[in-house]
Order: structure tokens, then C-alpha cells, then sequence
């Protein structure tokens, strides 16, 4: 908890130093990330909305993900996480976003796409990044190592547009 806190304070530290404001779009975490967040004093300044979608009609409804990904790829995908993202940058007009669906177990699992299995995606601007992970654990832990590993990626887009400012 203690590490998940710092993250988020030094996200905000980042933001601030770039008048910046991020959004978060998550499913498997519960709202997880938004509130390691807001956890944070004065995560005010930056932090603009939090989406919890966990629904597939909730992912289309608040974020605009088309529904016939869910029938060709799943709701754990790139493009759905991708897309989340998009929606919610679009939706909050936050220049930062992160977006999560995953299986945390302990069912739901597949062979293709076992418990465990999380994809993360996150934007800056215009440009999105995503990525696939596989955590261990059980519920609670591969919750808690979605939200560090939403976080982390956060910090590095943060403190790499602080580093092409200067």
C-alpha cells in the first residue's frame, strides 16, 4: 500500500510540473487506481475522472468501446483496453490515461487467457501504449499489482514528457 501510495504522489508531482491531468478507465481493479489516486493531498489539481466499467454494455456505454470487440477480441484485449483509454481521455479531456481489463480470478480464467491476465493501456496525448501481464496471485494481489503497474507506466509517460519539455 505504502509503494502504491509514493507512485501516485510522484505522478503528481509529475502532472503538476506539467499542468496536466490524468483519468483512469478500469474494470478488473474496481477503481483501484483512482483511489490510490486520491489517496494522495491535493490530488485535486490533477486528477480529473475515474471510470469503473465493469460491465462490457458500461465499457460501451461511458467510453465508446465498440461492442463488436467484445465478440471478436474480449473484453481483455489491447484494442478494448486501448479503446478504454481513448474513451476516457475523450470523455474527461484529461491529456494522461490508463485503462485495465483483466481476469483477477479466482474464476474466469482460460487457456488462452488465465487468471492472472491483465491488459494495460495508457495514453498521452495522442499516442496510446499497451501491454499484456500475467501476475501471480490471488484476487487481491493481482488487483494490487494492476494498480502498481498502472501507476508505474504512468510515471514513466509523465516523467519522459517532463524530460522533452526541457
Amino acid at each position: 500500500m505504502k509503494e502504491i501510495t509514493q507512485l501516485a504522489a510522484e505522478l503528481g508531482r509529475h502532472l503538476q510540473v506539467l499542468n496536466a491531468h490524468v483519468t483512469t478507465a478500469e474494470s478488473c481493479t474496481g477503481g483501484g487506481i483512482a483511489e490510490a489516486i486520491t489517496r494522495v493531498a491535493g490530488s485535486s489539481a490533477w486528477f480529473e475522472a475515474g471510470y469503473v466499467t465493469y460491465s462490457n454494455r458500461q465499457k460501451t456505454q461511458q467510453l465508446n468501446v465498440p461492442g463488436e470487440l467484445f465478440e471478436t477480441v474480449g473484453a481483455v484485449s489491447r484494442e478494448v483496453v486501448e479503446a478504454m483509454a481513448r474513451g476516457a481521455q475523450d470523455k474527461s479531456l484529461a491529456r494522461f490515461a490508463v485503462a485495465v481489463s483483466g481476469i483477477a480470478g479466482p474464476d474466469g480464467g482460460t487457456p488462452n487467457k488465465p487468471v492472472g491476465t491483465v491488459w494495460l493501456a495508457w495514453g498521452v496525448g495522442e499516442a496510446i501504449c499497451s501491454e499484456a501481464r500475467h501476475f501471480a496471485g490471488n484476487r487481491d494481489e493481482v488487483r494490487r499489482q494492476t494498480v502498481k503497474a498502472a501507476l508505474e507506466g504512468l510515471v514513466r509517460l509523465a516523467a519522459r514528457e517532463i524530460e522533452n519539455q526541457g
